[in-house]
C-alpha cells in the first residue's frame, strides 16, 4: 500500500477530529476520499503529509512514518490544497522557475503543455490570479515532476463548473501511473475516474471499497406487499433506510448480490407482489450509509 493509516485519532481540545481511522490506498488508484465539511478528511491528509500530528496511531506513505519523510520523499508527492499559500508578488513563471532545481525530475516540456493546457498567464503576478486559476497554478506545480503520489484536498471547492473540467481533464491526461489521493464533499465532478472510495463522517471512516464492489452491492429496493410490511426491527439488519407507506415497503439493500437477493427476500417477507431493484450512484450510496450510520449512533 503506498498511503496506510492505522488507528489514527486526532484530538484538538475538545474536539475530535479523527476516531481510530484505519485507511489502505492501494498504488496506481485513484481514492475518493468523501465527506461534508468537518468531516476529518483535512485532518487525515494533514497526517499524512506530515503538517500535524496524530494523538494516536501512526501513518504510513511510501512505506514511511509520515513523520519521518525524507526531502527525497516529499519530491515523490505532489500536494495541492485549497488553503496552500503561494508568493503573491512572484509572478506565475518566476514561481515555476523556482521550484524546478527542487526536483530532479522535473520534466520542462510537461510544464509548458500544463501552462498551455491549463491557460495560464505567464506573467501574471500569483497574487492577481483569480480562485480558479490559483488552482490551476497549483495543479501546474504538482504535475512536472511527475510525482508518484499526487494528494489533491478539496480542490474544487467554489470553483465554476468550466473550470472544474479543465481541472479534471488535466488529471485524467496526467494520471497515468500516479496514485491519486482526492478529498471532496462533491461526488460529481470525480465519480466517474475514482477507483477506490472512503466515506467519512464526525471523524470516522464509514467504509472503504473499490467503488465496482461498493456499487455492486448496494440496490435500492422497493417492495409490494399484500399486506402491511413487519416492523423495521424485524428485518435483516443489512436493509437501511426502511421506508413504509400503506402495503410498500422501501429500503436500500447493503449486501445485494443476484443470486442470493429472492431466497433472502421471501425468507424475510411473505405476500410478496412486486418488486423492483434499482442500482445507487455514488451520491445516494454515500447519504444511504451517512444516514445508516448516524441512525445507528444513537441506537
Amino acid at each position: 500500500m503506498i498511503v496506510e493509516l492505522h488507528r489514527v485519532s486526532k484530538q484538538y481540545r475538545d474536539n475530535t477530529a479523527l476516531r481510530e481511522v484505519s485507511l489502505s490506498i492501494p498504488a496506481g488508484s485513484v481514492f475518493a476520499l468523501i465527506g461534508s465539511n468537518g468531516a476529518g478528511k483535512t485532518t487525515a491528509i494533514k497526517i499524512l503529509m506530515n503538517l500535524v500530528a496524530p494523538t494516536h496511531g501512526h501513518a504510513m506513505v511510501l512505506g514511511t512514518d509520515s513523520r519521518k519523510l525524507s526531502v527525497e520523499q516529499y519530491a515523490r508527492i505532489g500536494y495541492v490544497s485549497e488553503n496552500q499559500k503561494l508568493p503573491p508578488r512572484m509572478r506565475v513563471s518566476e514561481y515555476l522557475r523556482y521550484l524546478r532545481p527542487f526536483y530532479p525530475a522535473w520534466d520542462t516540456a510537461l510544464e509548458a503543455r500544463l501552462i498551455e493546457q491549463l491557460r495560464l498567464p505567464p506573467e501574471r503576478k500569483i497574487g492577481a490570479l483569480s480562485h480558479g486559476m490559483r488552482m490551476k497554478m497549483l495543479l501546474a506545480c504538482a504535475l512536472p515532476y511527475r510525482p508518484e503520489l499526487l494528494v489533491l484536498d478539496e480542490p474544487f471547492n467554489g470553483l465554476d463548473p468550466l473550470i472544474r473540467e479543465d481541472l479534471m481533464d488535466t488529471l485524467i491526461e496526467q494520471c497515468g501511473d500516479i496514485t491519486i489521493l482526492i478529498s471532496s464533499h462533491e461526488l460529481t465532478e470525480i465519480e466517474t475516474f475514482v477507483s477506490h472510495i472512503g466515506f467519512m463522517d464526525s471523524g470516522r471512516l464509514l467504509v472503504q471499497e473499490p467503488v465496482a464492489e461498493l456499487s455492486g452491492r448496494l440496490r435500492e429496493v422497493r417492495v409490494t406487499l399484500q399486506r402491511p410490511p413487519p416492523a423495521p426491527a424485524d428485518l435483516p439488519r443489512e436493509w437501511v433506510n426502511v421506508h413504509t407507506v400503506g402495503n410498500v415497503l422501501s429500503f436500500v439493500d447493503t449486501r445485494f448480490s443476484e443470486g442470493g437477493f429472492n431466497s433472502r427476500l421471501h425468507s424475510a417477507l411473505t405476500g410478496v407482489r412486486e418488486v423492483d431493484v434499482q442500482p445507487l450512484d455514488l451520491r445516494r450510496i454515500f447519504t444511504t450509509l451517512m444516514r445508516a450510520s448516524r441512525a445507528e449512533a444513537l441506537e
